[in-house]
């Protein structure tokens, strides 16, 4: 994070001396001034050279380094503003790929009025602590509908498991919810054999579990929910769409009611 904020300064004091630079090549003696950049006193009134206008540059920002924060939390506020913007028109356009997908999972209640959206990996540490949220979310929310989304990102054995995942839930979709919730609540990395000795736990045909994984429109979903999820700017799991918001890492239990609650109020005045 330091590593970050001190490339964005550095890279915003770059940017503000070159424009100061750049002001004064523009001004009616920068020909003159052009000419004489290697000579390190003021060559014409009112005209500096580089070295001297660095300096400036320099030594106000020593003097005043709030300015760079300040900067830095300008330029953050504004590509967060643009990304929503970005974000806001890709949910419009793709709006029953994101929240009717044939190809996802649902819990909570199937025809519930407020949908969140959660793009997920079972071995995602952070989905894991995350999935209690949800639960207790579903739980006190009987008009909740949340939607799982499949988005394999953090290796083979992740890929694996989502396979027997979709296969699972074509077969036993009644028993979806359980297999999820187990599957991603279980110790250790979850992996093809983890997945298919918990499917056949809960009732599945090996034979049939089997034949299902190798459906091709397994790889053709997974391929879909990446292009989604570039198109979102989504890069990590978990991530959520509510609304028309899109809603990045485990922000908690609260945080995620929230952007419920503002959904719904969004669909009941019509506003979204």
């Amino acid at each position: 994070m330091k590593k970050a904020l001190l490339l964005g300064t550095t890279g915003i004091a770059v940017a503000f001396a070159m424009l100061a630079f750049g002001y004064l090549a523009g001004s009616p003696n920068a020909a003159h001034a052009e000419t004489a950049a290697a000579q390190p006193s003021v060559t014409a009134a009112g005209s500096l050279d580089k070295k001297q206008v660095e300096t400036i540059v320099r030594d106000y920002l020593l003097n005043n380094p709030e300015l760079l924060l300040e900067m830095q939390g300008a330029l953050e506020a504004k590509q967060k503003e643009e990304q929503r913007i970005a974000s806001l028109d890709v949910i419009k356009q793709s709006k029953d790929e994101i929240f009717n997908s044939k190809f996802d999972g649902i819990v909570g209640n199937p025809d519930g009025k407020v949908t969140i959206v959660e793009f997920y990996d079972y071995n995602c540490g952070y989905c894991k602590r995350a999935q209690a949220d949800m639960n207790a979310l579903v739980k006190t929310n009987p008009d909740l509908r949340f939607v799982l989304k499949e988005f394999p990102i953090l290796g083979p054995d992740s890929q694996k498991a989502h396979v027997v995942s979709m296969a699972f839930r074509k077969l036993m979709p009644e028993k979806y919810g359980e297999f999820h919730d187990k599957l991603l609540g279980g110790e250790g990395r979850a992996g093809e054999d983890s997945a298919i000795k918990l499917a056949l736990e809960l009732g599945a045909d090996d034979a049939k579990l089997r034949e299902a994984m190798k459906d091709p429109k397994i790889g053709e979903a997974f391929n879909r929910t990446y292009d989604l999820a570039n198109k979102l700017q989504i890069s990590g799991t978990p991530s959520y769409v509510v609304g028309n918001e899109v809603v990045f890492g485990a922000l908690g239990q609260d945080v995620l009611a929230e952007k419920i609650a503002a959904a719904a109020a969004c669909q009941a005045n019509s506003t979204c």
